[in-house]
């Protein structure tokens, strides 16, 4: 009898498989693992052949999509983002563009706690339709996994509520979210004149409470000047290692604490921002497995004069992971093309690295390299169809280079536009 396929990929002028070692390191990040003339085939939803079309097995396709030889590659995987929130922070965007730093701002009462004060008002339905909206635009780009931090509630009842909407967004959505539970984003208002009172609510009760009702597979925390110490975030990350939780963190975004080392010391998967990270701090990075995922996109919007050094990175073995940052005061756009391009142009990063930053590193970075990442046998069928074969396309920004999205094996986006799955 002959095989029947639910969806083959036709007339692939370039096939990245980016097949091969999780993470990719060093000069292996710029081994996309390339096929010309290529075909993609793909059963309940898991791909069953990636690779020369002269290979593809007999059969018949219940859909069969003409790539029209452009470039196929692995859906993007967006592994830092805080997208659910209320309110926004307009006012604050142009107080920055005016000239104030965003310290200056966070002084005098903006950033993250103005956030907090419009989510906690939120209802759930609210951010849950905030964060479909958002998704959508990222869906648009060529994201089809996304990990997304809650951290505009500290305090329990808000952080409980922000990840269930995280959940009940992630049912609704074709794209697969990464619950991170972002209790220590920042000190709340009503906690500053006794900070060790918000740390052991963290750790006696928040923590506890997202790991009891299984809301979260990493907990994150905003190790930074001004805001969580290394102690206080050893102690936090401590707490939620034991309550069974994967571990990320905000590492030397601002200034150097020690964020990387840190990272390393409590085996966390992935150490976040990293621009002023130290030359220790990276062989730590590199001994641990711990991926660095950059956030150009933040520095550029935030106007921070500078970026993480990504070529020390990779020549110090630590594998490298790129993102959006998606939130209302600083990662303003949903585009992994736009993390690439300033990869590129403003990390020193290749255009290989960059795509192997969002793809098989990132889904490393969010612990779901086994699933997606790269186009392989067995994997989700999750892949974008650019309208050429030049890879490039990717970083010329505002150009509509993503012609076609799929999403476990079915069409969400076609010739540009969101469509039913």
């Amino acid at each position: 009898m002959t095989p029947r396929h639910d969806l083959v990929v036709r007339n692939i002028g370039r096939l990245a498989t980016l097949a091969g070692p999780v993470p990719r390191i060093g000069p292996a990040m710029n081994d996309l693992r390339m096929v010309d003339d290529a075909a993609v085939a793909v059963t309940g939803g898991r791909i069953t052949f990636a690779g020369p079309v002269a290979d593809l097995p007999p059969g018949t396709a219940a859909r069969t999509i003409d790539a029209e030889g452009g470039a196929v590659l692995p859906g993007f995987i967006d592994a830092h983002t805080h997208l659910v929130f209320a309110g926004d922070r307009d006012e604050e965007i142009r107080q920055r563009l005016a000239g104030r730093s965003y310290r200056e701002i966070a002084d005098a009462g903006g950033g993250i706690v103005r956030t907090v004060d419009s989510t906690r008002r939120a209802s759930v339905d609210d951010l849950v339709g905030g964060l479909c909206r958002r998704l959508d635009e990222m869906l648009l780009q060529g994201t089809t996994t996304a990990e997304v931090k809650s951290g505009y509630g500290l305090d329990t009842a808000a952080e409980v509520r922000s990840l269930e909407a995280i959940a009940a967004a992630a049912r609704r959505h074709p794209v697969t979210v990464v619950p991170t539970f972002l209790g220590a984003h920042e000190v709340p208002v009503e906690h500053r004149s006794d900070r060790r009172r918000y740390v052991d609510l963290l750790i006696g009760e928040m923590i506890p409470e997202v790991a009891r009702r299984r809301l979260a597979h990493f907990c994150d925390v905003f190790c930074e000047e001004g805001v969580f110490t290394v102690a206080e975030s050893r102690e936090i990350l401590a707490a939620a290692k034991r309550h069974g939780l994967a571990l990320r963190i905000h590492a030397d975004e601002l200034c150097w604490t020690g964020g990387a080392e840190l990272a390393a010391e409590v085996g966390a998967r992935s150490a976040d921002h990293l621009l002023f990270v130290s030359e220790p701090g990276m062989a730590a990075l590199a001994r641990a497995s711990c991926v660095a995922t950059l956030l150009p996109t933040a520095a550029f919007y935030l106007r921070l004069g500078r970026q993480a050094p990504a070529r020390a990175l990779i020549a110090a073995g630590v594998p490298v992971a790129l993102a959006s940052d998606g939130n209302p005061g600083g990662g303003l756009s949903p585009s992994l093309p736009f993390a690439i391009a300033l990869g590129c142009f403003a990390l020193g990063l290749t255009l290989e690295e960059a795509i192997s930053a969002v793809t098989v590193n990132a889904a490393y970075s969010v612990d779901r390299h086994a699933e997606v990442g790269t186009l392989e046998s067995g994997k989700r069928a999750d892949l974008i169809v650019l309208r050429a074969d030049r890879l490039l396309d990717l970083v010329r920004v505002g150009i509509p280079a993503i012609r076609s999205v799929v999403k476990d094996g079915r069409v969400v986006v076609d010739d540009g536009r969101r469509v039913a799955a």
